[in-house]
């Protein structure tokens, strides 16, 4: 039922298809260095800084890492600039995550990744498309 949908997820819309999207697919954990140096050669190309890149990479990491612990079959990042934005696309088959979530306590085990890419990015949206759940990070360049 919508109703009972979080208040942050809408329906995905593709990347527009007048930018160049790079792709790259991840199926499991030593895919998350290759994954992780996409992103930062990908973003480092469409002109973020490379302060801004480190922080994009880790909140890629963060929601790749969260993909192969929670969900199957591994997922897709999609990298691509817009004026002076840089987006990225984290698409998995998970359920949607709840975004708003406090920093959890120093001592807790797990946690904290969504928290961190919230923190860091300056928009995180998830979507919900036929093809799974999509995190959407937006950093300014």
């Amino acid at each position: 039922m919508a109703a009972d949908r979080p208040k942050a997820h809408a329906v995905a819309e593709e990347p527009p298809s007048a930018p160049r999207v790079d792709t790259m697919a991840y199926e499991v954990a030593t895919d998350l260095r290759p994954l992780r140096a996409f992103v930062c050669h990908g973003a480092m190309a469409q002109g973020l800084s490379a302060e801004r890149v480190e922080l994009l990479a880790l909140a890629v990491s963060e929601l790749a890492t969260n993909t192969l612990q929670h969900t199957t079959g591994g997922g897709l990042v999609r990298l691509w600039a817009e004026g002076d934005q840089v987006f990225c696309d984290v698409v998995d088959q998970g359920p949607p995550r709840a975004l708003g979530r406090d920093m959890p306590a120093a001592n807790a085990v797990r946690g904290r990744g969504l928290a961190i890419v919230e923190q860091i990015c300056d928009e995180v949206r998830v979507l919900t498309a036929g093809e799974g759940t999509v995190v959407r990070i937006r950093l300014s360049r």
